[in-house]
C-alpha cells in the first residue's frame, strides 16, 4: 500500500484489479479542507484512461514491478515486439497503448528500460534525447536565407521534425522526446 501523496509519475497500481500506470499527477492543498492528489491512470493492458481524485492521506494498492531491458525487434501493424536482453523471451505489446510514443519505439535493435509485472510490459522509458537518420528532407529553396528559415524532414521511424534549413537527408539529428523538437545536427 502507498499513501495517494507519495504516488509519482510512473508509479504502478492496482486499481479495481487491473494494472494502472499514473500518467498525471496534480497536488492540490485548498484553503479548506483536507490535501488532495489528481492521478490521470493509463492501462497498459487495454488502453483506458482514468482520472481518480484520493484524498493525499488515502492508501492505494501499489503493485511490485521489475525493471528490465526490452530491445526493440519490429512490428507487424497492430503490436510492438520486444525481446528481453537477458533471457531472449519475445513480448508482444498492444500500439495502441503507446500511440503517443510510437515514433520512438519503432528505432530498430534500439533498447528501452520497461516496467514489468506478470510478464507484461506496463511502460516503456523513452530515452530524452535520441539519434535518428533522416530518411527524406524537403530540398532548401535557394535564396531563402531568412534567419531562422526551417522545413520538415522525416526520420527513419516516420516522425516529422521541423529543422533548419540545412539539413540533408542521409545526415543524423536528435531529437526532444517530449517536446518532439530538432535539437542538433550530430556528425558521424
Amino acid at each position: 500500500m502507498i499513501k495517494a501523496g507519495q504516488i509519482d509519475k510512473g508509479t504502478a497500481l492496482l486499481i479495481k484489479g487491473q494494472p494502472f500506470i499514473c500518467v498525471e499527477r496534480e497536488f492540490v492543498n485548498p484553503g479548506k479542507g483536507s490535501a488532495f492528489v489528481r492521478l490521470k491512470l493509463k492501462s497498459p493492458t487495454t488502453g483506458q484512461t482514468l482520472q481518480e481524485t484520493i484524498k493525499s492521506q488515502d492508501s492505494v494498492e501499489d503493485i511490485n514491478v521489475e525493471m528490465m531491458d526490452f530491445q526493440y525487434m519490429y512490428n507487424d501493424g497492430e503490436m510492438f515486439n520486444f525481446m528481453n536482453v537477458n533471457t531472449y523471451d519475445q513480448i508482444a505489446v498492444p500500439m495502441a497503448n503507446f500511440d503517443e510514443s510510437y515514433p520512438f519505439l519503432m528505432k530498430d535493435g534500439e533498447t528501452y528500460r520497461c516496467t514489468v509485472y506478470n510478464e507484461e510490459i506496463l511502460d516503456i522509458q523513452i530515452p530524452s534525447k535520441v539519434v535518428y537518420l533522416v530518411a527524406e528532407a524537403e530540398e532548401a529553396i535557394k535564396g531563402d536565407t531568412v534567419q531562422g528559415a526551417t522545413k520538415f524532414v522525416t526520420t527513419e521511424t516516420g516522425l516529422r521534425v521541423r529543422v533548419p534549413i540545412f539539413i540533408k537527408q542521409g545526415e543524423k539529428i536528435r531529437v526532444n522526446t517530449e517536446t518532439k523538437e530538432y535539437l542538433e545536427r550530430v556528425n558521424n
